[in-house]
């Protein structure tokens, strides 16, 4: 079975709430696929609609080109993370493992594998209820993995996790990636998903606002955008802007200059007797990005509003 996950034209209310309007992407594999949205976008009703815990009203939701409810032996196909508080806190790490590998028919010695791949082999033997809300997501994430599956979904698979915690998932989510699973991952903050994926999927009030490699979302969101540094900040922006360039002051001596080549920044400094110690081409970072392009989204639909009460 192909490790892919498609969502096409999903939509779900609970009421007068529309949770999912339209929903469409895929998920290929050999990639980390970011799912970013704000809180209440639509990103766990999507997931649960994927698992089969929620029924839409429309659309579909596929693994592999079928349905998550005519899988057989489900956790070898997909392995999923929602709710890190969802274990028997009696329960040691092991045997809690070590159910859930029983009820699918998977052997113990997966136990022992994803405990040594979530970094809780020394922590095996201690009850699940005591563990910090960090060491829960490396047991959810250890339980994702028991039946070796083509695909991961992962709900906020950061709350919790220390600096060290974090790095350690990224490179995690990347390694995975990079054996050819589709994985899937949700957030609401882009600095999480910095370093870790490919390709993102942005949502907003249940729909698609963008789909786009993470690559050419910063190359957009860059432009040609320079990045200068200078002790006279002042003096830089003012021979800056005479020359027809917009300047933002972006900390203590860096500034961000639009309208204007590299080459073109330094000959005008230089001519002003202006020093610097730096003028580069602007790169964006992921969360400049994301904003960008909610931005745009944001006033797409205000428009869009405005016009239909027209």
């Amino acid at each position: 079975m192909e490790a892919t996950i498609e969502v096409a034209g999903l939509r779900k209310r609970y009421g007068a709430t529309r949770a999912l309007d339209g929903m469409s992407f895929t998920v290929t594999p050999g990639n980390v696929t970011g799912f970013v949205g704000p809180n209440g976008a639509g990103k766990s009703t999507t997931m649960r609609v994927i698992l089969g815990l929620n029924t839409p009203d429309e659309g579909r939701a596929l693994i592999g080109g079928k349905p998550y409810r005519s899988l057989r032996n489900p956790l070898s196909h997909v392995g999923s993370l929602l709710d890190a508080a969802a274990l028997q806190p009696s329960r040691t790490a092991r045997n809690h493992l070590l159910w859930l590998a029983h009820s699918q028919g998977l052997p113990a010695r997966r136990v022992d594998d994803v405990l040594e791949q979530a970094g809780l082999a020394s922590a095996a033997k201690r009850r699940a209820g005591g563990f910090s809300l960090g060491m829960r997501q490396r047991l959810g994430i250890a339980a994702a993995m028991l039946g070796d599956p083509g695909v991961l979904m992962l709900d906020e698979p950061f709350n919790g996790l220390d600096p060290e915690g974090i790095l350690w998932i990224r490179g995690f989510l990347r390694s995975l990636a990079a054996q050819g699973r589709a994985v899937l991952v949700s957030s609401h903050l882009m600095s999480e998903l910095e370093g870790a994926a490919d390709h993102l999927v942005v949502v907003g009030r249940g729909r698609v606002i963008g789909d786009t490699s993470v690559a050419e979302l910063i190359a957009a969101a860059s432009g040609d955008r320079v990045t200068l540094r200078t002790s006279e900040r002042t003096r830089a922006m003012t021979v800056l802007a005479r020359a027809g360039a917009t300047v933002a002051a972006t900390g203590p001596d860096t500034l961000t200059v639009s309208g204007l080549p590299a080459e073109r920044v330094v000959v005008l400094l230089g001519g002003g007797g202006v020093p610097f110690s730096e003028v580069s081409a602007h790169r964006a970072s992921l969360e400049e990005a994301y904003m960008e392009l909610t931005r745009d989204a944001v006033e797409f639909r205000s428009t869009e509003a405005e016009e239909t009460a027209r």
